[in-house]
């Protein structure tokens, strides 16, 4: 095996990664429209279910910041989907003004019955990969995320020129 980059190589790889993006942007509005809801508040929900399975539930000015959307918005967001009792906001931290976001009681087994087959498929995949391959994957996708967030902080100056 070589360890030299083959012509190409880098360019493809970023083209996957980026097709992987946007496909799972479409699962997400395939998810959205399976649940009847916009593709903003399935977002939204998918971020909060995703917060809660890592353990670490999600405020709304996190969530905010997660979907790229202004306090307002998200405000607008949480409240049709609370309406819909896909969310619920509780106050758990000392700090009672602090609010988290939590799912609603039929929202994450809505969620297992739709994600389930892709997990399962998802994990015949990487099942083909040893410990230490998976190790070094993580380890590249953790630092494209460090440089791509970095990219996304630096401020940008407007287009010298206006597209028409």
């Amino acid at each position: 095996m070589s360890d030299r980059v083959e012509p190409g190589q880098q360019e493809r790889l970023a083209e996957s990664l980026l097709s992987y993006g946007a496909t799972f942007r479409e699962l997400s509005r395939k998810f959205a429209a399976w649940l009847g809801l916009h593709s903003t508040d399935a977002e939204a929900l998918l971020e909060i279910l995703s917060a809660e399975e890592s353990g670490t539930p999600i405020s709304p000015a996190r969530l905010s910041e997660r979907i790229g959307r202004s306090h307002p918005a998200t405000t607008a967001v949480l409240n049709r989907l609370e309406r819909a009792g896909h969310v619920v906001r509780t106050r758990e931290h000392a700090d009672r003004r602090v609010v988290t976001l939590r799912s609603g009681p039929e929202v994450q087994s809505l969620a297992d019955e739709f994600f389930s087959p892709l997990g399962v498929e998802v994990g015949a995949v990487m099942a083909r990969y040893s410990a230490a391959e998976l190790e070094r994957f993580q380890g590249f996708l953790d630092a494209m995320l460090i440089a791509t967030n970095g990219h996304l902080e630096r401020p940008v100056e407007p287009a010298p020129r206006a597209l028409p």
